[in-house]
């Protein structure tokens, strides 16, 4: 299997929601289970049926979880410079609107569009891998093309 790229707070948030799934979420759904129980006929019992879902769901992104994290190659961007790779954050403007945008490139596990955090996956990443500073890229989206300029490029 591929290593997934991740960042040092992205890594760090995997691990901090698996430690709350197992130690507080999943104990909490096995004495939700074991309380339901107790009412009686289990086919007709909407309690159990709906903690029976929330534990399957749980376990599932508790394996999600331990399999990301297994996988992870944590890059420092700190320790990077240069032209625009993973971990980079980018100041850009658009080149028909002005508008200015930061994103920072991360992996997909800990991507958030809202944040400015950018899938490296993504078509604009990928428009901007190995550009410098004053360049511009055309990115092609399912929405149309837009144009970027670049404006800084850092590593924090």
């Amino acid at each position: 299997m591929d290593k997934i790229p991740m960042t040092p707070s992205g890594h760090k948030a995997l691990n901090e929601e698996l430690k709350q799934l197992k130690s507080v979420e999943r104990p909490a759904i096995i004495k939700a289970i074991a309380e339901a129980r107790e009412h009686g006929d289990l086919s007709e019992n909407a309690e159990y049926h709906s903690a029976k879902e929330k534990q399957s769901f749980i376990e599932g992104r508790i394996k999600e979880l331990e399999g990301m994290i297994s996988l992870a190659q944590v890059i420092d961007p700190k320790t990077l410079s240069g032209p625009i790779k993973f971990g980079a954050t980018v100041d850009l403007v658009d080149e028909e609107t002005e508008e200015e945008k930061t994103y920072q490139i991360v992996g997909e596990a800990e991507a958030d569009i809202e944040r400015g955090m950018l899938n490296i996956k993504s078509p604009l990443a990928r428009a901007l891998i190995g550009k410098e500073e004053g360049d511009s890229v055309e990115v092609r989206t399912p929405g149309g093309s837009k144009d970027y300029e670049i404006v800084k490029i850092s590593y924090v």
